[in-house]
């Protein structure tokens, strides 16, 4: 079997039992940051063998396309034995045209991928000018206000990052959960969660029929939320976020194009995690086995790796 067909059925394989088994091991949040870290893993997995793999097949074209030499031919031939080699005119038309579609949808799907994340930073962008235009600074709050009768507490990244709470929220909240929800924002963007969330949203949209990708990026995001709510929890305790979460909850208006908002996502599965923490055996069983995942899946991303190293010196 030639490596660039091991490799597609390999990332094939990670994005077909990935979200079965992941999901098992991370609804929970028993430990949010190392299952963020095997969701990320399986997609980057999946994604960096399917593209090493058309690197392969795309090189295959270009080579057939233009004038193929025996030095590329040799080089080739230490990791697969290409269709057009051993068969015929009918041989050589299925490894043009494969390779052809291949090339053509990679291209089409990066493309679509990097158009909507720059969509993405121009939305968030613009949104971080409006508030800093319309926003005004409370004494004692360390956010910016923006008059609104939505409870909404959100973070946007930038240069400043901006953490923004309304005034309906900031009336609808105490002291003590006004600074664990800004404790909440503070981690993501110490976290740097955003742009995390934001690159995978764009793949997620740019491969809608994957579950990997688009399960993957909501439970990244909500394990990120529990990432959060850990921090802020042992800063000013968990009933104060607790609270701060139900005040604001039920929001009719959604946050921002690229903002991550306190109460915008798996907020009962986070309320009930808070009341009810995971215990220590639970947690340390559930870190084993997402170890074991992610090992597992590291070895077959440096198989991928080896294969395009040893390719590239070849050539």
């Amino acid at each position: 079997m030639s490596p660039a067909i091991a490799l597609l059925l390999y990332g094939s394989a990670v994005a077909t039992l990935g979200p079965r088994v992941l999901r098992g091991l991370t609804h929970r949040g028993s430990a949010p940051r190392l299952g963020a870290i095997a969701w990320a893993v399986a997609i980057g997995a999946a994604l960096t063998a399917w593209v090493v793999a058309a690197i392969m097949l795309t090189t295959e074209f270009a080579t057939y396309w233009g004038h193929p030499k025996e030095a590329l031919r040799v080089c080739f031939a230490i990791l697969w034995v290409p269709i057009h080699v051993r068969g015929g005119a009918a041989g050589q038309a299925i490894s043009f045209a494969v390779a052809a579609l291949v090339a053509t949808a990679t291209f089409a799907l990066v493309a679509r991928a990097v158009g909507v994340g720059m969509s993405m930073g121009r939305r968030t962008r613009a949104h971080a000018r409006a508030v800093r235009l319309v926003g005004r600074r409370v004494p004692g709050v360390g956010a910016v206000v923006l008059d609104s009768p939505e409870r909404q507490a959100y973070c946007l990244p930038g240069r400043p990052d901006i953490i923004v709470v309304t005034s309906a929220a900031l009336a609808a909240l105490t002291t003590e959960q006004l600074a664990a929800v800004l404790a909440h924002e503070r981690a993501h963007l110490s976290g740097r969660h955003a742009p995390m969330t934001a690159a995978l949203s764009a793949i997620a949209t740019a491969l809608p029929g994957l579950r990997l990708m688009t399960v993957g990026a909501a439970e990244i995001t909500r394990l990120l939320e529990m990432c959060a709510d850990d921090r802020a929890a042992e800063a000013h305790g968990s009933l104060p976020l607790l609270g701060g979460l139900l005040a604001i909850v039920g929001i009719a208006e959604p946050a921002p194009p690229g903002a991550l908002a306190v109460a915008g996502t798996a907020v009962l599965a986070r309320a009930e995690r808070l009341v009810d923490p995971v215990g220590a055996v639970r947690r340390a069983t559930t870190c084993t086995a997402l170890v074991g995942v992610i090992a597992i899946m590291v070895t077959g991303l440096a198989l991928a790796a080896a294969t395009f190293v040893v390719a590239a010196r070849c050539c």
